[in-house]
């Protein structure tokens, strides 16, 4: 999984990031081809305690704005979905990557450990 907006940051740093307010969030966005109608989601992105997510949903509903609406029979209703749900903030996925984050520290502290009891 990759995640935006993160650059520099460690895991325990973003484990604090969150506890001072900050989320993980993905947007939707639709795009049609007259017969054919595709719904997606961007990569997750971090959004800081302080920052607005829905700044950041503006080009997927742009995008799907634009050229969601032309498929046959679901580009309407998918575009509605996708714009409904940027406008509200995004999917949060905060718990999903929080728990990621806290296996990849678990694991790199049980091996840390497992080194020490090596040597």
């Amino acid at each position: 999984m990759k995640i935006k907006n993160i650059e520099g940051l460690s895991a325990i740093d973003l484990q604090q990031e969150v506890n001072l307010g900050g989320k993980f969030v993905y947007y939707s966005y639709t795009i049609s081809l007259i017969v054919v109608t595709f719904k997606r989601t961007s990569g997750v992105y971090l959004v800081r305690a302080g920052e607005n997510a829905m700044t950041k949903s503006l080009l997927f509903s742009l995008l799907s704005f634009l050229i969601g609406w032309w498929g046959i029979p679901y580009g309407p209703k998918y575009t509605l979905e996708s714009i409904r749900s940027n406008w509200r903030g995004g999917k949060n996925v905060t718990d999903d990557v929080m728990a990621t984050i806290a296996g990849y520290i678990l694991f790199r502290e049980t091996k840390k450990n497992s080194s020490a009891k090596l040597i």
